[in-house]
């Protein structure tokens, strides 16, 4: 046991040395010898537990700036470098891999918009603008691809929509989603790549019906569409690079319940004031 290692070697070293090698906090060393702490270090035992709640509840995600917010929101008075260090001393940090497929594939023969957007992600309230992509999941039966609808107002997932196959359905069940969901009136943009889910007949025929202004990005240029791209490498940094799926089934019930349940309602956004998407709404609304 680590505490019972800082006890034998206390001697030779300073316990604080001890415990930051051995990646322990002294409060958890003194609360195991039963020797009282200081008001200080009892403090950091309350706060820890706290820490540890928030830290479950976000799947492991929150940095100390997220973290931050989320103990001040619930009455406790701290600051972004105590909860750094709290965190760091007691081994509270999301870990990051990368593996990257192509998805894009604008060599068609359809018809490409203009870009409407021109990577102008404001907007002054939610259904005013759109941002659509697809990307990928790796699963140990295969890839699962992923296509999303954001309102680029509060950042938040208005439709989605998951399959084994990347075809023009995959992209039209996520918009058709948003559709329904959020009802927008007619002047709305959709911004998107030039790939050929986005420009095929069938999907442009559909933002057409519903009024939908269309917008493409620039050939090759991944910033127009920023916004949905920072999405995707949240929702893989959060959950797809942290996790070992079986199956597609199992990663579709993954994000579902990343979306629907904690990114949408609760996870905080530096840029929306350390709000969640719907309390964005929320408060805009009000």
């Amino acid at each position: 046991m680590s505490f019972k290692l800082v006890d034998e070697a206390k001697k030779e070293f300073p316990v604080h040395r001890l415990c930051s090698v051995l990646g322990i906090s002294q409060s958890g060393y003194f609360a195991w010898k039963g020797r009282p702490a200081c008001r200080r270090q009892h403090e950091d035992m309350v706060l820890l537990a706290h820490v540890r709640s928030a830290f479950a509840l976000s799947n492991g995600t929150y940095g100390s700036p997220r973290m931050t917010r989320d103990l001040r929101d619930d009455g406790l008075d701290v600051g972004r470098r105590r909860t750094a260090r709290l965190m760091r001393e007691n081994g509270l940090r999301a870990r990051q891999k990368r593996r990257f497929k192509r998805t894009t594939d604008s060599h068609h023969a359809w018809p490409v918009a203009p870009n409407l957007l021109d990577q102008d992600f404001t907007a002054a309230g939610p259904d005013e603008k759109w941002g659509a992509d697809i990307s990928y999941i790796w699963t140990k039966e295969g890839w699962l691809y992923l296509a999303v609808v954001i309102d680029l107002f509060a950042r938040r997932v208005v439709g989605w929509s998951t399959g084994d196959r990347l075809h023009r359905d995959l992209a039209l069940a996520a918009l058709r989603k948003a559709v329904v969901m959020r009802r927008p009136t007619a002047g709305l943009i959709h911004h998107s790549d030039r790939g050929s889910q986005y420009c095929s007949v069938d999907y442009q025929a559909e933002l057409k019906a519903h009024g939908i202004l269309i917008s493409m990005s620039g050939q090759g240029n991944c910033f127009d569409n920023a916004m949905v791209e920072t999405f995707f490498k949240t929702l893989k940094s959060e959950l797809v690079w942290r996790t070992a799926f079986e199956t597609r089934a199992d990663a579709a019930a993954a994000i579902g319940r990343y979306i629907d349940g904690f990114y949408n309602p609760v996870r905080r956004h530096s840029a929306l004031d350390f709000t969640s998407p719907a309390q964005f709404e929320k408060m805009a609304a009000t």
